[in-house]
């Protein structure tokens, strides 16, 4: 079913296919941009190309020969092509040649390619017929011999000609068709996920970082959860991460009305659709992780029969045990350590945040020191993820403000002597001077011009001012330490009604 329609093609894609064609090469989009470039101009989607392939029937020394910046590091014909967009940004561009694949000894690469002057030998090679159409800008047509455009209206995920021998000679298509789904919004025709279903075990031959790039793909769409849960249905996860399976049918009773899995999936969920990072969501999955492995049921008594009338049961520890599961989850995955260990910490605290009227200033201090000032307020929506995923309608009642308001006075400048960057050890060390009222009084004077300019709250200006100071009387002294202690009080008082007024709490 051919198109003919002009669509919206930046000019610099449109320069790159021109030179292939006025020096008598054929050329066409492909893949995933003409694919975009359909559901945007055709059926109205709110999506943009974000890259560009080009496939010709020029060879590789054709290709750099016609282009002044090019990388060729690949044995398969992929030229890069390096052009400059209209903003005077540098874009790359892969153009590839048509050509024929061998057979797939490794379940992920051909062992050999041929450059085809034909078409269709480059589309039949193609994993799902939605990335199986090309588009000629010049003539303003489409090239469809697999109905991709039919399962594009149809919102369908369909294997280019034989499914099994599409996953079999890359399975890492077996990821791909899900995540297709999960990003597009499309549903995996019948026949496809039956041989995602029958090639499953084809998962261990891929390496680890390609599944752990198809997985985040996963995890960052607008639907991450029905993404998580075809992994589960088609037995993937059994590859990738086999220890969310643990949570499947795990009860957790008291406020929580779903099962550890299903509580895990929607606590994802809510991160998607606050559009928050990669490192929040994927501790939104795995934040309680450790909970099946720390399960135990409430053993009722003679004085508290709880278990004897309905179940219940305990998880503690939990935090701990999902913090060293989701490391050792992350690290066999291969992401990045810093990613890792932000996952890590702020699952290892999650459960930080219980009681309000049980948590001191100082505890939240603590806290704060322990995540990091940078990662304390991912750690507030780690907790509102795993409030909405216990199926509660409100993303901040009272409970959640009084931790923000909490934590935003527990980072506010420097309204304490403990918060300044010189203690009386250090004033000890630089004057001489032996404990008492006098170490008091310096470090209130200190204090009362942190609070006008936060800014001179340094080691270097402190221990310079701590010198000028000690050498004043210690009447001159109790006068300004006196003020600095009445200053702080009256700005103290006054910032946290701000911020407890910001957050409508007492």
């Amino acid at each position: 079913m051919p198109m003919n329609k002009k669509f919206n093609i930046p000019k610099e894609i449109v320069n790159i296919t021109e030179t292939l064609e006025n020096r008598g090469f054929e050329a066409y989009l492909v893949g995933g941009c003409v694919r975009d470039l359909i559901r945007k101009a055709v059926y109205g989607e709110l999506v943009e190309p974000k890259d560009w392939d080009i496939t010709t029937n020029a060879t590789p020394e054709q290709i750099i020969e016609l282009f002044p910046k090019t990388v060729y590091e690949n044995k398969f014909g992929t030229v890069v092509v390096i052009t400059e967009t209209s903003a005077e940004t540098l874009r790359q561009v892969e153009v590839t040649p048509y050509r024929i694949e061998t057979k797939y000894s490794d379940n992920r690469h051909p062992d050999a390619v041929k450059f085809s002057n034909h078409l269709e030998d480059d589309l039949k090679r193609r994993d799902f017929t939605a990335n199986a159409i090309a588009y000629n800008i010049s003539k303003g047509q489409t090239v469809d011999l697999f109905d991709g455009l039919k399962d594009i209206k149809d919102k369908t995920i369909r294997a280019v000609g034989n499914p099994n021998e599409r996953f079999q000679e890359d399975a890492l298509r077996l990821i791909r068709a899900i995540r297709f789904s999960a990003q597009l919004g499309f549903a995996v025709s019948q026949e496809t996920m039956e041989a995602i279903i029958r090639n499953a075990k084809l998962l261990k031959n891929i390496s680890q970082e390609r599944i752990r790039d198809e997985f985040s793909k996963i995890i960052m769409t607008s639907e991450p959860m029905s993404g998580i849960a075809m992994l589960e249905k088609t037995g993937l996860l059994d590859y990738l991460i086999p220890e969310l399976k643990e949570g499947i049918k795990v009860e957790q009773k008291g406020e929580h009305i779903y099962d550890v899995w299903e509580h895990l999936l929607r606590a994802l969920q809510h991160s998607a659709d606050k559009g928050w990072p990669l490192q929040i969501r994927l501790s939104a999955l795995f934040h309680d992780i450790g909970k099946p492995k720390t399960r135990r049921a409430v053993v009722g008594t003679k004085d508290n029969p709880l278990s004897q009338t309905k179940k219940a049961y305990t998880f503690y520890g939990h935090e701990v045990v999902g913090a060293r599961m989701a490391q050792k989850i992350m690290e066999r995955l291969k992401f990045s350590k810093k990613i890792t260990d932000t996952v890590v910490k702020l699952i290892r605290y999650h459960m930080f945040f219980s009681d309000p009227s049980l948590i001191t200033l100082s505890a939240v201090r603590r806290l704060v020191k322990n995540v990091g000032p940078e990662l304390v307020w991912d750690l507030m929506k780690v907790r509102i993820c795993d409030r909405i995923g216990m199926g509660k309608p409100k993303e901040e009642p009272y409970r959640l403000r009084k931790y923000e308001s909490m934590i935003e006075e527990a980072m506010r400048a420097p309204v304490s002597v403990g918060m300044l960057k010189v203690d009386g050890n250090k004033i000890m060390e630089i004057t001489g001077e032996k404990a008492g009222p006098r170490l008091g009084f310096i470090l209130h004077a200190l204090l009362e011009e942190a609070l006008e300019n936060p800014d001179i709250n340094t080691e270097e200006y402190l221990n310079k001012r701590v010198k000028e100071l000690s050498k004043m009387p210690d009447k001159d002294l109790k006068k300004l330490g006196e003020a600095g202690k009445e200053a702080k009080e009256e700005v103290e008082e006054q910032e946290l009604k701000t911020i407890r007024k910001k957050y409508g709490v007492k």
